[in-house]
């Protein structure tokens, strides 16, 4: 298979790289150049700014692709333009979208809770919007302006030892060094993926025929109460936890007024089977707990 991966080479983008070769597959990534090229000549590297659409168009103008992963789309102009620069050039798009897509209300997720086919559209860059919004929108272009197949996979907040945006490790270093966290809800429970079922499921969704959104996530969720919990456990030392105010510094990149999590089903009922979020939480959090200690 001939597979083409914008953004590939940080966290899941890049396990799904790494995916893809094992699996005996030809991939081109296309990045700024900024996070460099982990795959050396395994692959082949296309340089363009995303939001340069006439060098994007230029890129990708001689080749075809049977599976085109869009890992850094997060506006309805940049989905509006994928979708005319790959007209007659992919057999698939695989779109990576985000819980954020749902309101934060307390209730758990499913597909139906944000329908993108009805979904009223207004065009503008990824700065004209909320990272949400952005990303509604760009799924509601995508499908309905798309003339292939587009799976919208809708992520949680991906964990990962080697996670750029260090958000786990910002609540393991401030219980190390015992600096205070402030959050709103600390009862509020979230869902998580890591980086590598992340990545396995992105393959999935490309290999398998299924279209449309699909939640993808670790089963079950935590409570902030019992994450921090859990690295205090393992720390030995007590979070000092602010429920109002605090500091920029201090607030926790987890901090969410009420649960906010998804359930899988769906594709769970399309042949992928996750893990359990609890079998690996633990673990990861001991891995970071030492490595930043």
């Amino acid at each position: 298979m001939n597979i083409l991966v914008l953004g590939g080479t940080r966290l899941f983008g890049k396990k799904l790289v790494e995916l893809c070769l094992q699996n005996g597959h030809n991939v081109t990534i296309l990045t700024r150049g900024q996070s460099g090229n982990p795959f050396g000549t395994k692959v082949k590297q296309l340089f363009v700014n995303r939001d340069d659409a006439n060098s994007l168009s230029q890129a990708l103008s001689s080749t075809t692709w049977d599976i085109v992963y869009d890992n850094i789309c997060y506006s309805p102009n940049e989905a509006l333009k994928i979708c005319e620069i790959l007209e007659g050039k992919t057999k698939k798009l695989v779109f990576t979208s985000t819980l954020s897509t749902y309101e934060i209300d307390g209730n758990v997720k499913t597909e139906e809770d944000f329908n993108p086919f009805n979904y009223e559209i207004r065009m503008g860059n990824r700065e004209d919007f909320s990272y949400g919004e952005g990303k509604r929108l760009a799924e509601a272009v995508l499908f309905r302006d798309a003339t292939f197949p587009v799976v919208a996979v809708r992520f949680p907040i991906v964990m990962g030892v080697n996670d750029y945006t260090r958000r786990l490790h910002f609540h393991v270093e401030r219980i190390l060094q015992e600096q205070p966290i402030s959050l709103p809800n600390i009862e509020a429970k979230m869902s998580f993926i890591t980086d590598d079922e992340a990545a396995a499921f992105l393959y999935f969704a490309g290999i398998t025929p299924i279209e449309g959104p699909y939640n993808a996530t670790a089963a079950g969720a935590i409570s902030l109460k019992d994450l921090l919990g859990l690295i205090e456990e393992t720390t030995g030392k007590h979070a000092k936890i602010s429920l109002v105010g605090g500091d920029e510094m201090s607030q926790s990149p987890y901090g969410v007024p009420a649960d906010w999590y998804m359930t899988a089903t769906k594709a769970e009922a399309a042949g992928f089977t996750f893990s359990q979020l609890h079998d690996w939480l633990p673990t990861l959090v001991k891995t970071l707990v030492k490595e930043l200690r």
